[in-house]
């Protein structure tokens, strides 16, 4: 088993380090700073393992031409796969697996980390101190105690988020109409979403990106919200419609917003920038906001995550391997 050779795309430092060390000899990552798509999906000619992350083009072209290479098995290392054409990959008989969860904490504790950083102003305090301003004019912040946070997903990461803001003195309201006893067993309130726009001080995003969730927050949903509300958003971009957002923003319908993945994010994030003119107007304006705080994609983004992630993906392989079941394929409906 020392001689399988597996394709690795989008796959850093940090990645190929992580996966080597799952892997230990059975399996040979060879490892492409660069995303998968069909200009560089050739790359993986004669390799009948490819391994992709979630901002990789796994279109139908994209899959076609992974096919005519020999590839039979893509392995995620992710949990989303709204970025597979899975009609098409079922078709052409290959597999396709995801990390269904990974870490759980780090995605709770980074949302979370955004609000308590948007609601006390840490950017904009952190620059000006490093600044010799001592100031505090423009830095009044809100307490959590007695506010109402609205979490729209109640998977385990919701849940988890919910969990920790219930110590901070928050009354906490979920949407999720497939989660709907999980939620209600461990004490929360299951509300339909237009309560939840309607009530929420901070309304943070933990669903999956689907057809019934993408732009699940759109102009409409936005008008149902409190005034001077928190946007927070680290699970899918496409979940929001950013230029509806920006539009509240300038409006002040909207104080603050945290993202952490952006609908545009697939020729941005991942990579160093700095050197260049970002074409993407709206992430520009953005950014130049002292009431929005944007990183990178990192809210997965631990050594526990990170280990994960590398683990299930080469069980994964090594059950496709062994002709075992795969116990963690998605496919088409």
């Amino acid at each position: 088993m020392s001689n399988i050779r597996v394709s690795a795309f989008s796959a850093k430092s940090y990645d190929e380090a992580f996966l080597t060390q799952a892997a230990s000899s059975e399996l040979c990552f060879c490892c492409y700073n660069l995303p998968l798509s069909p200009m560089s999906a050739s790359m993986a000619n004669g390799v009948e393992i490819v391994s992709a992350f979630v901002n990789d083009d796994l279109s139908q072209d994209t899959l076609e031409i992974l096919h005519k290479g020999g590839t039979r098995l893509i392995a995620l290392r992710c949990a989303g796969y709204n970025q597979v054409d899975l009609q098409a990959a079922k078709e052409l008989g290959i597999a396709i697996t995801n990390v269904p969860a990974y870490s759980p904490y780090a995605v709770a504790e980074y949302a979370i980390s955004m609000m308590l950083a948007l609601s006390r102003k840490l950017p904009r305090a952190y620059n000006r101190v490093r600044d010799g301003n001592f100031s505090l004019d423009g830095l009044l912040g809100f307490d959590f105690y007695g506010k109402t946070v609205g979490l729209i997903g109640g998977g385990k990461i919701g849940r988890l988020v919910a969990e920790r803001l219930k110590a901070f003195g928050c009354t906490i309201v979920i949407y999720d109409p497939y989660n709907t006893e999980a939620v209600t067993d461990m004490g929360f309130e299951s509300v339909s979403l237009d309560t939840l726009l309607a009530q929420s001080d901070i309304i943070s995003l933990h669903c999956p990106l689907t057809d019934d969730t993408r732009y699940i927050i759109d102009e409409d949903a936005i008008a149902k919200m409190k005034q001077g509300v928190m946007l927070i958003n680290t699970s899918r971009g496409a979940l929001m419609d950013t230029k509806a957002v920006l539009s509240a923003l300038k409006k002040h319908k909207v104080a603050y917003l945290g993202l952490d993945v952006y609908e545009q994010e697939g020729s941005l994030f991942f990579e160093d920038h700095s050197s260049e003119i970002i074409q993407d107007d709206v992430i520009q304006r953005l950014i130049t906001m002292p009431n929005v705080l944007v990183t990178g994609h990192q809210a997965y983004f631990t050594k526990q995550a990170l280990m994960h992630i590398s683990e299930t993906t080469v069980t994964n392989i090594l059950d496709f391997v062994a002709g075992k079941k795969l116990i963690n394929r998605v496919e088409a409906r």
